[in-house]
């Protein structure tokens, strides 16, 4: 009898036991090895890695590489917006994008009090961001989402919104209402420009 262990018939590399099939199959799955199966696992670890890091790495980065100016946009002629009256007002946004499709126009609130006297409201809810809707019948501009709640003149009413509405910069020139418009407003940048 010999002394050392038997081959098991199904890794005999004569391709003579075990399970009738040849031999190439039995030798490929014998020479996949523990290190092997780490490095090709270790790669496609980094790959995905990699993968992920791509959009982060862009958002880092993305508004350094392309900041641009707050623009003026044209939104009306002053005979358009009546006195003692809050008009909503569609613009295109001038940061947009060729696939933004229907989202790539923004509105506003325009109240004009007396002559040139104007305020001009995000239509954005300083809570997180929902559309308002103006209701000329109590005075008020309402928040859908979580029941903000704002006055006439954009003051904070009630709600969970932690200030008033926004308001845009604005100017008037040759008989046109102009608002600076770009970005969306936040509590750090409020948006308010003196003139």
């Amino acid at each position: 009898m010999n002394s050392e262990h038997p081959t098991p018939p199904c890794c005999n590399s004569s391709g003579s036991g075990g399970h009738g099939g040849s031999g190439d199959a039995e030798v490929t799955l014998a020479s996949i090895t523990r290190r092997g199966i780490l490095l090709v696992s270790g790669a496609l670890f980094a790959l995905a890695g990699l993968i992920l890091a791509i959009p982060l790495v862009g958002y880092i980065i993305g508004p350094i590489m392309r900041r641009k100016e707050d623009q003026w946009v044209d939104i009306g002629a002053l005979e358009d917006f009546p006195e003692n009256q809050t008009l909503l007002v569609d613009f295109e946004d001038p940061d947009r994008r060729p696939w933004d499709g229907m989202t790539g126009k923004t509105s506003c609130y325009v109240r004009r009090l007396q002559g040139e006297n104007f305020q001009v409201f995000s239509i954005n809810c300083a809570h997180l961001g929902c559309p308002v809707h103006w209701f000329p019948e109590s005075g008020l501009f309402m928040c859908p989402c979580h029941g903000g709640v704002y006055y006439e003149d954009g003051g904070r009413a009630s709600g969970p919104p932690p200030r008033g509405l926004y308001e845009y910069a604005f100017r008037l020139e040759k008989g046109r209402m102009l608002v600076r418009a770009g970005h969306l407003p936040t509590l750090q940048d409020t948006m308010k420009e003196t003139s």
